[in-house]
């Protein structure tokens, strides 16, 4: 799995308790999927998950872990990935922008992953099964970055990591059904209909794509006008989300829970997001009694590192190192969201 700021690897076990009620087969909606960690936990649990996210390298990912079928898909997936292996390297775009006018991949593996890329594009593949190889590539890729976890800027000096060679690995694949759409959050929200829904929106102005730029343009394929010194997608300036504005997250984040026709909704949110706790707790009271469940965890990987100036160099302390996830959840059935809150508060 890549690594991902925000991902509830952490939460997993709170959030699933906050569904163990739930019967076999039941539809549950992860409205903003990304690395699809919870999609997963509530796919083993036996629910069939429809994982939703506008990113198309998150919704690849969707397609990997929660639409593919392992019984179905691992056999074809391991013949692929086991010809690709031995392609010989061939430096172009790729290699040229994320390698030489940055540095986010040692100029060997870019271009091993570029040629593997363009070799992938050429086999046509069926999807889930294209998405599982893609996923693969992204995933090797990510375990020879020089990044501290985001693609916002990289490392002055090498990683360890970046001079191990490229390879390409099978994803951990789960047996069973699920869905994966590309859709904004209120069109994914009203087009579901189901049991539940787990709903996690962006924190603050950061986008996930321009977090992880390079993964948009891996799946993509499409050599985007790019910016800056991290080279990022021009549409990572142009493409806005409601989510990621302080002034119309409210509106949006009121009309996706509004449009979702479900029993039972889950939210997770910290306390330095955009919403406050008592805006959260008011836009889901209108769907029934909100309980809401407190964690204590680390900061992102960047408040540990501290503040730096432009040239690498320490000059401050962050403020603080901790913060508090909250988890929200609310049942039309009174007793069974009281219930299901109580289940995650003793895993939390």
């Amino acid at each position: 799995m890549i690594k991902y700021l925000g991902s509830k690897r952490l939460l997993t076990g709170t959030i699933s308790a906050s569904m163990a009620d739930l019967s076999q087969g039941d539809r549950v909606l992860d409205l903003f999927s990304g690395t699809s960690r919870v999609g997963q936990a509530l796919k083993k649990m036996g629910l069939t998950v429809s994982s939703n996210d506008h990113n198309e390298y998150a919704h690849t990912i969707a397609r990997c872990y929660i639409q593919a079928d392992a019984k179905t898909t691992t056999d074809d997936a391991q013949r692929i990935l086991d010809n690709l292996r031995d392609t010989e390297p061939e430096a172009g775009w790729f290699t040229r922008t994320y390698c030489q006018e940055a540095r986010f991949f040692h100029p060997d593996n870019g271009a091993k992953i570029e040629a593997i890329r363009n070799r992938i594009d050429t086999l046509k593949l069926d999807e889930p099964l294209r998405s599982v190889v893609l996923v693969s590539l992204m995933e090797a890729a990510d375990r020879v970055d020089s990044t501290t976890g985001v693609q916002m800027a990289y490392l002055k000096q090498w990683a360890a990591r970046a001079s191990k060679p490229l390879e390409l690995r099978l994803p951990a694949l789960l047996d069973g059904p699920g869905e994966a759409t590309c859709a904004e959050a209120t069109d994914a929200a009203r087009a579901f209909t189901g049991r539940a829904a787990y709903l996690d929106p962006p924190y603050n102005q950061h986008s996930y794509r321009s977090n992880y730029h390079i993964w948009e343009t891996l799946v993509r394929w499409d050599e985007p006008e790019v910016y800056g010194v991290a080279r990022k997608r021009i549409d990572c300036k142009t493409e806005k989300s409601d989510f990621n504005s302080k002034r119309r997250i409210v509106d949006a984040f009121a009309t996706a829970i509004d449009a979702l026709d479900v029993q039972r909704v889950v939210v997770s949110f910290n306390n330095e997001g955009y919403l406050d706790r008592d805006t959260i707790e008011t836009v889901l009271s209108r769907r029934g009694e909100v309980h809401t469940v407190e964690s204590d965890y680390k900061r992102y990987v960047g408040a540990q590192i501290g503040i730096h100036n432009p040239s690498g160099e320490r000059v401050g302390q962050v403020s603080h190192l901790r913060n508090k996830e909250l988890l929200y959840v609310v049942d039309a059935n009174a007793d069974r969201g009281r219930k299901a809150a109580v289940a995650a508060a003793n895993t939390a």
